[in-house]
């Protein structure tokens, strides 16, 4: 009987242990989690291979570069967004990424690099602007294979600006013309709008009060040949899971 209960109590050691270690896991998991929602601002992709292939990637609040941008702002920070694209195009189990756009734009040379990336990477890829795409969220919006606007979304287009001390020479308004053709290039090679229309776009003065620039509202990005199709979150979804199965069936 002694030997009974020592080998009853040593099994129930071992399943409290258990029990306690699988707990851990759960804990360390969930705590993994929620940082990656604090730091991030979304989920983490799922080990589970029965989860769904495509991840979400949000671009929201004020694209931030080389500076850092106060506290109470809502930023999309450029040094966290990369290595996320480097890891998305590196994991097997992600078939097909969904970018959502919120954003008043921001820094121009890290919007930039967003977008390249973007353009560049290896798995379907669509866009969905919400709220709005302004200023250099809109060569990232025109980055993915195939993007949507929802009707009450807007983009506005307008010149490249620059904050703090600015030489008054004409070397300073040759690069503000040098950045603006980089941005007019890359929409004219991600969208279907001619670099003459964009400019012209960009360059409006009839469109915002003491301002230069264009705001365009769901239909008329689409009309315009900026963005593909007006439509939400459904429709975006449903494009996306055609595009990766088309690409699956190339691969076969």
């Amino acid at each position: 009987m002694p030997k009974k209960k020592d080998a009853l109590n040593k099994k129930d050691s071992l399943s409290k242990k258990e029990n306690k270690h699988e707990d851990t896991q759960e804990e360390v998991t969930s705590s993994d989690t929620t940082d990656t929602i604090k730091e991030f601002g979304q989920l983490p992709p799922s080990p589970n291979d029965a989860e769904s292939p495509i991840h979400c990637l949000t671009i929201i609040g004020q694209v931030e570069g080389h500076v850092s941008l106060p506290p109470q702002n809502k930023t999309t920070k450029y040094e966290h967004i990369i290595p996320q694209i480097v890891g998305l195009c590196d994991n097997p189990k992600i078939k097909g990424i969904l970018v959502i756009l919120n954003t008043v734009g921001g820094d121009v040379e890290a919007g930039l690099a967003v977008a390249e990336l973007i353009a560049s990477i290896n798995k379907p890829v669509v866009s969905l602007v919400l709220g709005g795409a302004h200023s250099i969220g809109v060569p990232i919006a025109v980055s993915s294979n195939y993007s949507f606007i929802t009707p009450t979304a807007t983009m506005t287009i307008h010149p490249v600006r620059m904050n703090g001390t600015i030489i008054g020479v004409q070397q300073t308004f040759e690069f503000f013309d040098q950045m603006q053709e980089r941005i007019v290039a890359f929409v004219s090679k991600n969208s279907h709008i001619s670099e003459a229309r964009f400019r012209e776009l960009m360059l409006d003065v009839g469109k915002l009060a003491r301002d230069v620039g264009s705001i365009l509202v769901g239909k008329e990005a689409v009309e315009e040949k900026i963005i593909d199709e007006v439509g939400g979150l459904s429709q975006a979804m449903d494009k996306l899971h055609e595009l990766i199965e088309s690409e699956a069936g190339e691969l076969t």
